[in-house]
C-alpha cells in the first residue's frame, strides 16, 4: 500500500480551515485591509509579544523582511561584517547586502548544522558588527555561547527563528529571546502560515522604534506626513494578520504533534549503524534531519524517495559560501560592499564542515503535524532496510 505523506503545499498538510476563513471574512466586512488603520496586525503583535515574553513584536510582510529589520537594528556601517551560517536560506543573507554589510560565513557543528561558536570566534574581526544565528530545522542553536561572544566583543546577536517556532533553549526559554532581536516567519512552508509574513521581537525600546519606522517608510505616523529616516514598505496586511492570528491559536498543537511523531521515529531507529540522530531537547521539527558520517546521504535519500518518503540530501544545492552570487556584481556593475574582500575571505571563506554536510552527510525528511504512527513506521522500516542491504 502506498501511503501518502501530507505536504505543507496541500490542505492535508496544513491546519488551515474554518477559523481562517472566518477571520478573512471578518476583516473584509470591515472594509479596512491596511494595518495602518486596522486592528488585526496590532492584535497579532500583542499576542506574539505575550507568547514570547517580549516587550515588542513588530509584524512585517515576510520572514526576509523581518531579517532586514533585524539587520537595520544592528546598524552596520557600509562594509561592516555580520557573521552567520552558510547552511540557511538566502533570505538570511540578502538583508545584509541590502544594508551594504558583508556576510561572513562561519563553519558549523557537524552534528546538527548550527553555528559552531569556536568558528564564530575565529571569524570575528575589527569590522564585525553582529552575529546572526539560525536555529536550523528547528534545532536550538548554541545561542548562550554566542551571546557570551557577542557581549565580549560588543556585537549584536540576531536569532533567525524562521524554522524554529517554539523551539526551546536550556532552561525552557524560547529561541528568539536571547538576542537583541529574534525573527519569525509565516511563509507557506513554516509551522504556521499566512502565505507570507514575518515578525521581529525585541525588548529594546530604541531598536523597536527603529524597526517599526523602517517597516513603514520612516514615517512616524504620530507626527503627520514626515519621514524621519530611511525605510521601505514592509507592512503586513490585515488579511495576513487575521489568518496568522487564527494559525497562532493552533501553533502549540502543531509543535506538540511534530515533537511526538519525531520522538517516535528517533526511538524506532536508535541503534541503526551509520546514522547520527538529532537531539530531541527543545527541537521544533521543521524538518527531520539525519547526519550520515559515512557520506552516503545521497544514496539513502534516493532509497527513501523510492519508498515514497519525501527526503532529500544536502538541503541546499550548495552551502551559501559556494553560491554563484559571489561571482558577479551586487548593485549594477558594482561589487560593493564586497569589492575590498579578497577571494577566500568574507562570504567565500571555506567552511569544510558545512560543505561536507551539504555534499555528502546531511539528509532531511519533510516533517508534518499530520504524520501518523503509520508514517513513522514506514520511514523507520525504510531506514532499517537500507542499512541491511
Amino acid at each position: 500500500m502506498n501511503l501518502h505523506f501530507p505536504s505543507m503545499a496541500e490542505p492535508a498538510g496544513r491546519t488551515l480551515g474554518d477559523e481562517e476563513v472566518a477571520a478573512l471574512e471578518r476583516v473584509i466586512r470591515t472594509g479596512m485591509l491596511s494595518s495602518v488603520w486596522g486592528t488585526e496586525t496590532r492584535a497579532l503583535e500583542r499576542e506574539i509579544g505575550e507568547l514570547y515574553g517580549s516587550r515588542h513584536a513588530i509584524a512585517c510582510s515576510s520572514g526576509t523582511a523581518a531579517l532586514h529589520l533585524a539587520v537595520v537594528a544592528a546598524a552596520p556601517n557600509p562594509g561592516d561584517e555580520i557573521i552567520t551560517t552558510p547552511i540557511t536560506d538566502f533570505g538570511t543573507v540578502a538583508p545584509m547586502l541590502a544594508q551594504n554589510a558583508v556576510p561572513v560565513f562561519a563553519d558549523v557543528d557537524p552534528s546538527d548544522g548550527n553555528l559552531d561558536p569556536d568558528a564564530v570566534a575565529a571569524a570575528i574581526g575589527p569590522r564585525t558588527r553582529a552575529i546572526m544565528a539560525v536555529h536550523l530545522f528547528g534545532a536550538p542553536a548554541r545561542v548562550d555561547e554566542l551571546r557570551a561572544l557577542a557581549d565580549e566583543h560588543g556585537l549584536a546577536l540576531i536569532e533567525d527563528c524562521a524554522q524554529a517556532w517554539l523551539a526551546e533553549l536550556p532552561g525552557g526559554r524560547l529561541a528568539g529571546t536571547v538576542g537583541e532581536v529574534g525573527t519569525l516567519s509565516l511563509q507557506q512552508w513554516k509551522h504556521i502560515t499566512c502565505g507570507d509574513g514575518g515578525l521581529v521581537i525585541t525588548d529594546d525600546d530604541r531598536l523597536a522604534r527603529a524597526m517599526r519606522l523602517f517597516a513603514d517608510k520612516g514615517w512616524d505616523r504620530a507626527v503627520g506626513r514626515s519621514h524621519e529616516s530611511l525605510g521601505l514598505n514592509y507592512r503586513m496586511t490585515e488579511l495576513q494578520a487575521a489568518v496568522a492570528r487564527a494559525q497562532l491559536a493552533k501553533l502549540p498543537g502543531v509543535v506538540a504533534s511534530r515533537r511526538r511523531s519525531a520522538g517516535e521515529l528517533v526511538k524506532a531507529i536508535r541503534g541503526l549503524d551509520g546514522i547520527r540522530l538529532p537531539r530531541l531537547d527543545g527541537h521544533a521539527w521543521w524538518l527531520f534531519p539525519l547526519v550520515l558520517p559515512n557520506g552516503d546521504a545521497p544514496e539513502l535519500a534516493s532509497h527513501l524517495q523510492a519508498s515514497g518518503i519525501p527526503a532529500r540530501a544536502g538541503y541546499l544545492r550548495e552551502p551559501l559560501n559556494r553560491a554563484p552570487v559571489w561571482d558577479g556584481p551586487i548593485y549594477g556593475e558594482s561589487r560593493f560592499p564586497l569589492d575590498s574582500v579578497s577571494a577566500g575571505e568574507g562570504p567565500t571563506a571555506p567552511c569544510p564542515e558545512a560543505e561536507r554536510l551539504v555534499d555528502r552527510t546531511l539528509l532531511v525528511i519533510d516533517w508534518n503535524e499530520n504524520y501518523t504512527d503509520e508514517h513513522v513506521r514506514l520511514i523507520a522500516e525504510a531506514l532499517a532496510a537500507y542499512r541491511r542491504h
